[in-house]
């Protein structure tokens, strides 16, 4: 018998949302241009899944898929580029409206910014973004792996020209290495989603970084007709990418904001751990979270989002791996009409928990708590593609979820 999916209702006390302002429009709209000053840009498919909306119950469903995002088959690149020419721009005396592509990666600016080493620690999707990104700009990279990543997602940080390991520790031991060896190293930056007390600056440029993809989103939206989803699911680990969408979608539609419901792994649920305490505190999970969720075995909130979130979402979920298992084979083989979409294990995560709720009598009181029926419209990433083709076959084709 397969574990329930573990969910509560957002009753922590409100704060003053000082965080808010970080995922404030003017902010996203400067990180979206510097996206799209990039030769490698382009929108990334938002994918209506119109048979799959009937089949759930539902009146519309959209999947944002990110397996296309400048050739990385995941969302991560776009935080780590965008806090990198924050940075730069930061010590060069520069807003980064003035550092496009073509002037990041100029021998010009290279001689005017000189030479820094950026660490950082992954499962995977975002040292390889920050691999790629240090690569196109002439800078160094140093990236910490945890234990259990695999092979393929560290040859392909390598291939970047990071220098990479995977280490016997879990990913939150992982980012001390990353701090520690930083602080050590002349012109060493940390660049990690996850913020704590006294590292705060550049986590939110991740964040607003991640914005990029929540506006395109909603203009994509817009284009099909559809001027406000009623709710919109998002996966998390540390919190950042759940805190910017979030943040994202409050500040778009301030007086009828989209219901937001977070899910994340069962083994390292940190965020659905606080939610459940209910004073507002943060809880960190710890061990070596072992799950196919790879990107979001994270057992540490982001402070920034964790503010942004206990005041915005609804509901926290607590997910086992079959869900996200489930997630990839219904999109790998779509309703007839449908398209395809190929999303990998943190990914699917988010829909496997919409199709679960949708169609498991048990999970009624979670459908009514959100309000989900068949006049909503909901919104969804699938953050990642086969990022790990070998685990990728082997759930979708061979039935494994591990």
């Amino acid at each position: 018998m397969n574990q329930p999916m573990k969910w509560v209702e957002n009753q922590m006390p409100k704060t003053s949302d000082s965080q808010l302002k970080v995922m404030a429009l003017e902010e996203i709209k400067k990180a979206r241009t510097f996206h799209e000053s990039f030769p490698q840009y382009s929108k990334t498919p938002l994918r209506k899944l119109e048979e799959m909306a009937n089949y759930l119950g539902l009146k519309e469903v959209y999947l944002k898929d990110e397996s296309y995002r400048f050739g990385l088959n995941a969302f991560k690149v776009l935080g780590g580029s965008f806090a990198m020419a924050r940075y730069i721009a930061k010590q060069t005396g520069k807003d980064v409206s003035q550092l496009p592509y073509e002037v990041l990666t100029s021998q010009k600016l290279k001689e005017e910014f000189g030479q820094a080493t950026f660490f950082t620690a992954t499962d995977g999707n975002h040292g390889r973004g920050v691999a790629w990104a240090a690569n196109r700009l002439g800078q160094k990279s140093v990236v910490y792996m945890p234990k259990g990543s695999t092979k393929t997602r560290l040859e392909n940080i390598q291939k970047e020209g990071a220098q990479a390991t995977i280490e016997e520790v879990n990913y939150d031991e992982c980012v001390r290495m990353a701090a520690a060896a930083a602080a050590k190293t002349p012109n060493g930056v940390v660049v990690q989603d996850t913020a704590w007390d006294g590292y705060e600056e550049i986590p939110a440029w991740i964040m607003q970084g991640y914005g990029t993809m929540a506006m395109e989103a909603n203009e994509q939206l817009e284009e099909l007709g559809c001027h406000r989803p009623t709710h919109v699911f998002v996966q998390a680990g540390v919190g950042s990418l759940a805190g910017a969408v979030q943040g994202y979608f409050a500040n778009r539609y301030p007086e009828n904001p989209p219901t937001v419901v977070v899910v994340e792994a069962d083994v390292a649920a940190c965020l659905y751990k606080g939610a459940a305490a209910g004073d507002g505190d943060l809880r960190i999970v710890d061990g070596d979270m072992q799950t196919i969720m790879a990107g979001l075995a994270c057992g540490e909130p982001n402070t920034i989002s964790w503010d942004i979130l206990k005041n915005h979402v609804k509901v926290f979920i607590a997910a086992p791996d079959w869900v996200a298992a489930k997630g990839m084979r219904m999109l790998a083989a779509p309703i007839k009409g449908d398209p395809q979409v190929t999303s990998g294990e943190s990914g699917a995560a988010p829909f496997g928990a919409l199709a679960a709720m949708m169609t498991m009598d048990e999970y009624k009181d979670l459908r009514d708590a959100i309000g989900l029926n068949e006049n909503s419209k909901v919104l969804l990433f699938s953050t990642e593609g086969d990022t790990d083709p070998e685990r990728y076959k082997n759930i979708v084709w061979e039935g494994k979820e591990r």
